[in-house]
């Protein structure tokens, strides 16, 4: 007899065993994993165990094209889209014919074949993903749903709200399912939210919701089949909570003891296979010698696939593939202006001009920000651009950082680029760990570039103080996978903005408010980029050589002009990661005498990585040690006397004069 109430309703024969074998697949295979396990033959093993239902009804509601981000516990979402097991298993052992080549784990990796996405450790970024994936389906006319799941305890971050908040406002087809197994790892829901139900948040967020029985994989079939027909005809998001409970512990080696034991009877009667199996054979659809048949069958399936893992060899360590993998390949050629017409531009039209132009040449670019549409972002970048290219590419966003850099990696997904606004450089920590754990390493974990730039206006100089004025590049520079750009005059400025959004990498573009309408140049008028990579001689001398980007190349030419009777090498970065060796090298030997210039604090700032560089490298041709000049250690004050204290600029002259005395 069967203890959960199951309805067959339109359903075949055929298709209630389609389900029952889908259901089992998982379940067998675990029960490999954790022989394995014991065995020390796989590391660790996160268990769905009791919660397959969920993942198989679910996946096998979608179309094969619609996107799933599963999660730990959701090896049903992988064999239900028909991952050969032999890849599955190469994965869990870190064999390179898995999705990682090595480099991660278990279901932290995503696959454009089979049209899923991976989660993170960190819970919750995958939600916002989803909502990237679907919105380049809205905006591509493309009926789609996507399903994102996500935990109890998962939901108590940020990203849920941001992510539901987001999905609601634009109307994303996303179902968000909640799998509420009673604990966040050991904690019990009691300490995890003081709410009833998952379903009381619909209301607040203007969206249905709905409860399910997770462990009644025709419920969970059919409620998102039914869900999804809608979402397609009339996209809008979904909250789906299935009830459930997880039957091992969070990973193997955490147990159960601090599951009741009454509560851990109550739910082994509720057996999403065991009473699924019942029911078909009460029907007469399955029969004992059906089930040792499909089961022989499976298990059959699961050791041809470990055999073939088995088989391969666990891949070698080489520097100069890790390395190349960390970016997308790209082999930017240089576009030169195609007509000779000029203007004068401030340095914050350049970069509005870039990325105007950008918008005309690529029809999947969207440019998403806070206030960015009607109002023309806060520094008037985008004024205008809502009226060209329209409410759907130039998309006013909610405050959300973080659920905004998960959709940029959403679109990339689906083919589309992305310029994110933020409008201050301050606000990326709200949304640090997509960008530094997500957008920066996905390329590096399987393969997906992440079609990313991030504008990050940043700099002191205009009393904003603490909040709204920091250098914050050195947060970006030691991340590997990330590019930053860093431009000193209109020019640059146009020109690296439009390479950054032609390059399929992540790109931190850096622009300084205090540049903005004080900085002007004559630059052409037509489309064209700049090297990224590429650093540029700005002065020439051989006295000393000032090694400097951003404001800090304006600091190096006025000290110059100050003092004419010493001849300075001014060498404008321009790009932060990765940075021109080749002409620090080249100005490190014609002179001898080296400054790093930043206006970013001096402890842990990119002018430690290079001086240290110059010094391992170039020691014999050093006249004097390599000095750094930056702003003091410490947040950056309000009022302008502090502030000019505070800035690198204050103790330049000096710096330099002790430099050339050495």
């Amino acid at each position: 007899m069967s203890n959960i109430k199951f309805n067959r309703g339109k359903y075949t024969n055929k298709k209630l065993l389609t389900i029952y074998k889908a259901l089992i697949t998982p379940r067998l295979i675990e029960e490999k994993m954790l022989i394995l396990l014991r065995q020390g033959k796989i590391s660790k093993w996160f268990s769905g165990i009791g919660q397959e239902a969920i993942s198989v009804g679910a996946t096998l509601a979608l179309r094969q094209d619609e996107y799933i981000l599963p999660m730990h516990r959701n090896l049903g979402v992988f064999t239900s889209r028909d991952i050969p097991l032999s890849r599955l298993f190469a994965q869990f052992q870190g064999k390179l014919s898995g999705f990682t080549k090595g480099r991660d784990r278990s279901f932290h990796f995503g696959t454009n074949e089979f049209n899923i996405v991976g989660m993170i450790s960190h819970l919750g970024p995958q939600l916002a993903v989803a909502d990237g994936i679907a919105l380049s389906d809205l905006i591509g006319g493309k009926n789609s749903a996507t399903l994102v799941f996500t935990g109890d305890g998962g939901a108590s971050e940020g990203d849920f709200h941001e992510a539901l908040n987001v999905a609601a406002v634009w109307d994303l087809p996303v179902i968000f399912m909640i799998e509420n197994n009673g604990y966040g790892l050991s904690t019990p829901s009691s300490q995890q939210f003081k709410f009833k139900n998952f379903i009381d948040k619909g209301p607040g967020y203007g969206i249905e919701a709905y409860q399910i029985d997770g462990n009644n994989v025709l419920e969970v079939y059919s409620t998102i089949e039914r869900l999804s027909k809608q979402l397609r005809r009339s996209p809008r998001p979904v909250i789906v909570e299935a009830m459930t409970f997880r039957m091992r512990g969070h990973e193997e080696a955490s147990g159960t003891k601090y599951v009741p034991k009454d509560l851990m009877e109550f739910w082994a009667t509720k057996d999403p296979i065991k009473n699924y199996e019942n029911y078909l054979l009460d029907k007469g659809v399955l029969t004992p010698a059906l089930v040792e048949e499909y089961k022989s069958a499976i298990k059959l399936e699961i050791n041809d696939g470990l055999e073939m893992a088995y088989a391969e060899f666990i891949p070698e360590g080489n520097t100069e593939n890790e390395i190349n993998d960390v970016f997308a390949l790209f082999d930017q050629e240089v576009i030169n202006p195609s007509s000779g017409s000029t203007s004068e531009k401030r340095y914050v039209d350049a970069i509005s001009d870039g990325l105007r132009q950008s918008l005309e040449k690529y029809d999947d670019l969207v440019f998403m920000g806070q206030d960015i549409a009607d109002y023309g972002g806060v520094f008037k970048v985008s004024e205008g651009f809502l009226e060209q290219f329209g409410a759907e590419r130039i998309r006013n966003t909610p405050i959300c950082e973080s659920a905004l850099f998960g959709m940029g990696l959403g679109l990339s997904i689906k083919g589309r680029k992305s310029v994110i606004e933020m409008q201050f450089a301050d606000f990326v920590t709200s949304g640090f760990n997509q960008v530094v754990n997500n957008l920066a390493k996905s390329h590096y974990r399987w393969g997906q570039n992440v079609d990313v730039v991030v504008r990050m206006p940043t700099g002191a100089g205009v009393a904003a103080g603490p909040f709204h004025s920091q250098s914050n590049e050195a947060w970006f520079f030691h991340t590997p996978g990330l590019k930053i750009v860093y431009p000193s005059n209109p020019y640059d400025a146009k020109g690296l903005l439009t390479a950054a959004i032609e390059d399929p990498n992540p790109v931190m573009y850096f622009e300084h408010k205090m540049m903005y309408r004080s900085v002007t140049d004559t630059i052409p008028d037509d489309y064209y980029t700049v090297k990224i990579g590429e650093a540029q001689l700005v002065n020439e001398g051989d006295d000393i050589s000032i090694i400097t980007y951003g404001m800090g190349v304006h600091w190096a030419k006025e000290v110059a002009s100050a003092m004419p009777n010493i001849f300075i090498d001014i060498l404008d970065l321009r790009t932060l990661m990765p940075w021109d060796k080749e002409a620090v090298e080249k100005t490190v030997l014609k002179t001898g005498r080296v400054m790093v210039l930043h206006e970013d604090s001096l402890t842990g700032g990119i002018g430690a990585e290079i001086a240290a560089w110059i010094s391992e490298k170039y020691f014999m041709n050093l006249d004097a040690p390599v000095t750094r000049v930056a702003s003091l250690d410490t947040p950056i004050p309000f009022i302008n006397t502090l502030e000019d204290n505070f800035l690198a600029n204050a103790r330049l002259k000096e710096k330099l004069q002790n430099l050339l005395n050495f």
